[in-house]
């Protein structure tokens, strides 16, 4: 069979060298230089394999690794969370899309060399870039292939592979052998890839829109607000924001002194399964709002997607039902506490694991609501609630036996119960994400106040815009605050990663 033949073949002909650096920016210019000319290669040999149905030999292309060998006790400011080793050792991950991950890589290396004496190296690794991630989000490969083609795919060129994806890294089970290199990231590049593809599919925006302060809700209330919200943003010239993005891509850009905003880009023509919506700053520390259905499933499966963005907070605005008598209708639910019967993250993070309230995003929260309700931090008691909220996976609990659902929730003192909730605070503390959850009461099943048409239309058109303005304000202060204050060493394990 022949070998595929393009005009270059970067992999065979040019890119093995390992080089090692002690300038953060010289070494994430040698990641773009691998990276681009990889995937360059494996572009042009589908070029190639697409316009002429034969038989070929089987190529490959390979991500660009990192690598650093730790010989010291660290120099770190004590106070951080990330940005050092605690032990010594050799650590290495694999990495991609350094379009979307430059500023990121760029942090991660500089505290690195700050905090550590040591080199950064970058070389090629024996991981291969599976063709779907190296034609991108917006390539549909089997559009043009003949089913022919398709079937000898597999034969040609690497494909994605789950064992090079797994989640033992977070999830702490990760195997090392004595002497072996360890992790130096949460994710590795396939899985990041995955997740970036997985990102377009979920929420029909790219990757590369979302922001550091991340939104989730359930009901499209709350959506239609952040629009109406978003696009007034963008006709403000003085806007701390610079585009709004919808489903499809379609940016709406700020406009210009004297002029309107303009657009660009198509709306989806039909939403996804959990669309997002972004209103960006320059440097990635905007808000994304996904609106993420009903369910802890759902809750587990954007959350999974989103944390290889390394997002510096994400919250929970939803509506739940309130369990105490002395609760109202729209009076606000602050979780400090969770209990989970999702059931959805138990085999990854053990039901015995405490998630614990993590206080800036507490304190966020509280002097958010303080400020929108005008009231003050004595008086806000009046309508909003902080206690312990019970996530379930059966939105018809209210049908069961009634004694056995009411002992439980006594017994955990909870004061409010949803679906989604504990699944994201859970998915926070796995992935080492800071997490809230900010809850308006919209039924009292257990009070004869049960979520219905006429009762739900009054609650939300009252409730949703200040609950929305609440959970912006809060990530405002978070971003405020700083990234090395936010990233909670609550967080973290003994046997911890260096890269946030």
């Amino acid at each position: 069979m022949p070998a595929l033949k393009t005009k270059s073949q970067p992999l065979k002909a040019g890119i093995r060298t390992t080089k090692q650096f002690k300038d953060a920016e010289k070494a994430l210019d040698w990641i773009r230089q691998i990276y681009n000319a990889n995937t360059k290669y494996l572009q042009e040999c589908f070029d190639v394999f697409s316009a002429v149905e034969q038989q070929y030999s089987p190529v490959s292309a390979f991500y660009p690794y990192v690598q650093v060998v730790i010989k010291d006790q660290p120099k770190a400011d004590r106070r951080r969370a990330y940005g050092f080793l605690s032990k010594t050792g050799v650590y290495r991950t694999t990495v991609t899309r350094p379009d979307i991950y430059d500023f990121y890589y760029r942090e991660q290396f500089n505290l690195l060399l700050g905090n550590h004496d040591t080199k950064i190296e970058v070389g090629v690794s024996d991981v291969p870039i599976p063709l779907h991630f190296a034609l991108g989000e917006h390539f549909h490969l089997e559009a043009d292939l003949s089913s022919n083609q398709i079937r000898s795919l597999q034969d040609v060129f690497d494909l994605p592979d789950l064992t090079n994806m797994d989640d033992s890294v977070p999830n702490g089970d990760f195997d090392i052998a004595p002497g072996g290199v360890r992790p130096l990231a949460l994710f590795n590049a396939p899985r990041v890839d995955l997740s970036l593809q997985r990102l377009k599919h979920y929420t029909a925006t790219s990757a590369s829109h979302f922001q550091n302060f991340v939104l989730y809700t359930n009901y499209q209330f709350y959506v239609d607000e952040f629009v109406r919200l978003g696009r007034q943003l963008m006709e403000d010239a003085g806007s701390e924001y610079c585009e709004f993005v919808e489903p499809g891509d379609h940016i709406t850009h700020r406009a210009e002194r004297g002029g309107s905003a303009e657009k660009s880009g198509e709306k989806a023509k039909r939403l996804p399964q959990m669309p997002a919506y972004h209103l960006k700053r320059e440097d990635g520390s905007g808000i994304t709002l996904v609106n993420i259905g009903v369910g802890p499933s759902n809750a587990k499966t954007i959350t999974d997607h989103v944390a290889v963005l390394r997002p510096h907070a994400w919250m929970m605005l939803g509506h739940c039902a309130g369990l105490r008598n002395s609760q109202s209708m729209g009076d606000y639910v602050l979780a400090h506490a969770y209990v989970r019967e999702d059931g959805v993250l138990d085999d990854d993070l053990p039901i015995w694991v405490p998630l614990p309230a993590l206080a800036e995003i507490q304190v966020a929260l509280q002097n958010a609501v303080s400020e929108i309700t005008g009231l003050d931090e004595y008086e806000f008691k009046q309508v909003m609630r902080t206690g312990t909220v019970a996530t379930i996976n059966d939105r018809n609990w209210e049908l069961k036996d009634q004694r056995i659902p009411v002992t439980k929730l006594s017994q955990c003192r909870a004061v409010a119960l949803d679906m989604e909730s504990a699944t994201i605070a859970a998915n926070g503390f796995r992935f080492r994400v800071p997490y809230g959850t900010l809850l308006c009461v919209s039924d009292k099943p257990l009070h004869g106040q049960l979520k219905l048409p006429g009762m739900a239309d009054k609650f939300y058109r009252e409730r949703v815009d200040q609950h929305l303005r609440i959970g912006m304000l809060a990530m405002e202060k978070l971003r405020a605050m700083g990234a090395e204050r936010l990233h909670s060493r609550k967080l973290r394990s003994f046997t911890e990663v260096a890269f946030q």
